[in-house]
């Protein structure tokens, strides 16, 4: 699987989203482009599970040196590898170690249910905690420094992927 010619952002206001780890899993695993596959990165340590399905947006650059990080509210999870056409409502702003390690949140565009989702503001709060509190959890139970600064509506999605995109292809 090469992603190397897939586009961040297929047409204004949605991106392309490489689904990682499937809702439900305490499975982490992440695209490992030198072969081009998923390959399992680790167990999570305690009994937290993704709540949405986690991955990434293709050939960006965050600043942990990672693509950008990105979850899809979906009715049912997907699996690892799958191409994902989504709209963006939200940021989680993330420090992760000292790095800002921010995620986009998505709506699937090929979701009727969730075409009138636009922002974050349409979901509910203890949703949008739920997600908070599960980075919380997991990142503090592999003893890592996590930060969570909270979420950001719609507006602050486009300059975060510009510059990631603008950092992969420095």
């Amino acid at each position: 699987m090469d992603l190397r010619a897939l586009i961040p952002s297929p047409s204004p206001g949605l991106v392309n989203l490489i689904v990682e780890i499937p809702a439900g899993s305490s499975n982490k695993y992440e695209y490992f482009a030198e072969a081009g596959v998923m390959a399992l990165d680790r167990v999570l340590h305690s009994s937290v599970r993704y709540p949405f399905d986690y991955g990434f947006i293709p050939n960006t650059l965050a600043e942990d040196g990672s693509p950008l990080d990105a979850m899809v509210i979906m009715a049912e999870p997907t699996f690892a590898g799958c191409l994902i056409q989504a709209r963006p409502i939200g940021v989680l702003d993330m420090h992760d170690m000292g790095h800002y390690d921010g995620k986009i949140l998505c709506v699937p565009v090929a979701d009727p249910r969730q075409q009138g989702i636009q922002s974050i503001l349409q979901i509910a709060p203890s949703q949008l905690e739920d997600v908070a509190e599960f980075f919380r959890t997991y990142k503090n139970m592999e003893g890592r420094v996590t930060e969570i600064g909270g979420w950001r509506d719609v507006d602050a999605v486009q300059p975060l992927l510009e510059t990631c995109v603008q950092a992969a292809s420095a």
